[in-house]
């Protein structure tokens, strides 16, 4: 992707099902979940580079003993840091205290059956260790220890944060991380007190009572009522100080979770090659948690999916299969290499079917595989046209039937990404000249004013790396044309479940509109559409609906891609700049298991999303540059 946006957090989760002494005994060490953990962070760096934390539990402890332990980095190098601060605990232990598993267990932290990981992609907010999940809830009560972590965006924080007030909580921070955590917190605390009232009248002591709240303690009743408001996409996953764990997948699978189970382990992820690749198992052993779902592990170790809160229509984030999950995953390769392949026709037809003097690249590194379906894709279509010139040619003409044979599309890697370029420059049109040169090109394969180029990106958020860097720097192989493709259509609408593209007027797909309708003196309709936005702040969120698409409705897609290509163009280019997008039909059935497509589309999933586009239309409106949620 040319633009660089953050999204989707990552998350971790594993739980031994055994001793901690089958580990040393069958693998030879004690550190066996903590190496896991670290393994399934690392296969999903990509999805959190603010910061990571992790918390871990040991099981069945006395009173005394230490049983929860959390650390945290934001460091350059936060996974590598956070797992050096976590060993840093056993450095000065000699070779029989490293072997000794119970002297371990009762002596040092992050010896444990159970850890929680967690990634951070700050859409908002500071970087400081205190935004780093997981967050934690303590009580001297065991039951009641709460650790959260989790992969969401609610779009209705202030009416959870009201409700937490009404309930004569007194929370400290406003954010939808430290809402989540109270919210549950606080029905955990009346579930532990519900079964305290049920058994004390039945002649349990007080610490005779704790047994039976572990055992009796309903996670999936907390998690209904907590969850029962929350509107946006999640996947929050928790640890209770005694040893339930749980991961809640939000109603509508916007945000992926999958985990995996046999007699050793309970993992889970937020993408299923981390799964493979750390456990060694076949994609058909990992499984997706269903949408609206619990995965609930007790602390003695039975293991359900329950139904928690009513599924809607599933829609997951298209933009993961696009761009922001690894794409290692078979099921998303495949579908980045469809996404490819539907740009085909567009493509064959804007080069006027010259693929002779067409030189095909793309932007590194994320559409690469896209790449590969447009490579299969052009040379499906060379082959129908060899074939047809072989049918066509005298077959005792060798010579001509061995140069058609020899035909072949020019595909090249023309792009090259540098290493970010630091400038100290104060003056901004130097410093964007600096910046520029973030990417570099392969010279001399380019046959000047001859060629066409046409790049392979993801997707086309702002365009401002695409305008201020890719298209200057391929300008300087002197082309005839260049034409990029985007995998993705056009991003029209902010997002509000966990991507960062809250600001509708950052988007090149509205400002485009924007610019045709003052062309054409129909400034008009932007006030009717603002004026109907303000009538809708006050209505229920399952009444509002998106007046924005009315700005889109005046014109067809090919003019609004049109209007970007001439937006994307530097003013000094002087040749021709062509955009091609890939269409929503074009994404559904290259992805067509996975539908959520508001961003492009303008159709959201849950009511809050249409809050957002109001708030994010209004804000350009009035000329506020402040996020929509």
């Amino acid at each position: 992707m040319s633009d660089q946006i953050k999204h989707e957090c990552g998350l971790a989760f594993v739980r031994l099902l055994k001793p901690l002494e089958y580990y040393h005994d069958k693998y030879g060490t004690v550190f066996y979940g903590l190496q896991k953990l670290q393994i399934l962070l690392q296969k999903q760096r990509n999805r959190g580079q603010d910061g990571a934390g992790l918390a871990s539990i040991k099981l069945n402890t006395q009173p005394g003993q230490k049983y929860f332990s959390v650390h945290k980095s934001n460091a350059n190098n936060y996974i590598t840091h956070l797992f050096e601060g976590v060993y840093s605990n056993f450095k000065n232990l000699d070779k029989e205290q490293l072997e000794d598993v119970l002297w371990l267990k009762r002596n040092k932290p992050f010896i444990g059956e159970i850890y929680l990981g967690h990634l951070r992609y700050g859409t908002h907010g500071d970087n400081s260790l205190e935004t780093v999940h997981p967050f934690i809830r303590e009580n001297n009560w065991i039951s009641r220890n709460l650790a959260v972590a989790g992969n969401f965006n609610l779009t209705n924080i202030d009416e959870l944060f009201d409700k937490l007030v009404s309930l004569g909580q007194f929370p400290k921070v406003k954010s939808d991380t430290i809402t989540v955590l109270e919210k549950i917190g606080h029905f955990l605390d009346e579930e532990v007190q519900h079964l305290f009232n049920w058994y004390k009248p039945e002649g349990y002591s007080q610490q005779e009572i704790n047994p039976q709240i572990f055992n009796n303690l309903d996670v999936n009743r907390v998690l209904k009522k907590a969850a029962k408001k929350f509107d946006g996409g999640f996947v929050i996953a928790g640890l209770l100080g005694h040893g339930d764990a749980f991961i809640l997948r939000d109603p509508n699978g916007i945000r992926p979770a999958f985990y995996y189970q046999d007699e050793e382990v309970v993992v889970m992820a937020s993408e299923r090659p981390a799964i493979q690749t750390a456990f060694g198992v076949r994609r058909v052993d990992v499984h997706e948690i269903k949408p609206g779902n619990a995965l609930i592990i007790k602390h003695h170790g039975k293991v359900t999916e329950e139904h928690c809160l009513e599924p809607g229509n599933k829609l997951s984030c298209s933009f993961e299969r696009i761009y922001f999950s690894r794409g290692n995953d078979y099921d998303i390769y495949q579908e980045r290499k469809n996404l490819g392949k539907n740009l085909v026709p567009q493509l064959i037809s804007s080069i006027e079917y010259n693929l002779t003097d067409t030189v095909f690249s793309y932007i590194p590194n994320t559409s690469e595989t896209c790449f590969h379906g447009l490579m299969e894709g052009i040379t499906d279509f060379l082959n129908d046209q060899k074939f047809t010139k072989i049918q066509n040619t005298d077959p005792s003409n060798c010579d001509e039937i061995k140069k058609i044979i020899n035909q072949a599309p020019r595909f090249e890697k023309l792009v090259l990404k540098d290493d970010k370029m630091r400038t100290f420059i104060a003056n901004d049109s130097l410093r964007e000249t600096m910046v520029s040169h973030v990417y570099d090109v392969t010279y001399g394969i380019v046959k000047n004013h001859v060629d066409t180029l046409a790049v392979v990106d993801d997707s086309i958020v702002r365009g401002t790396t695409l305008r201020d860097s890719i298209i200057r720097i391929l300008n300087t192989l002197k082309p005839k044309k260049i034409i990029v493709l985007s995998s993705a259509p056009q991003i029209r609408y902010p997002d509000c479940y966990g991507i960062d593209m809250s600001q509708i007027d950052k988007l090149v797909a509205f400002q485009a509109a924007i610019e045709l309708l003052q062309e054409r003196n129909m400034e008009s309709l932007m006030e009717e559409v603002y004026q109907q936005c303000l009538d809708q702040r006050n209505l229920p969120t399952h009444q509002m609906k998106n007046y924005v698409k009315r700005l889109y409705d005046q014109f067809t897609y090919e003019e609004i891609t049109d209007k970007i290509s001439k937006l994307l163009t530097p003013s000094e280019i002087r040749i021709p700049v062509e955009i091609i997008f890939q269409t929503l039909e074009g994404l559904h059935s290259a992805c067509p298991n996975h539908k959520g497509d508001w961003y492009f589309s303008g159709n959201y999933p849950t009511p809050g999303g249409y809050k957002v586009l109001n708030n994010a239309y209004i804000n350009f409106m009035e000329k506020n540059d402040v996020r929509a949620y």
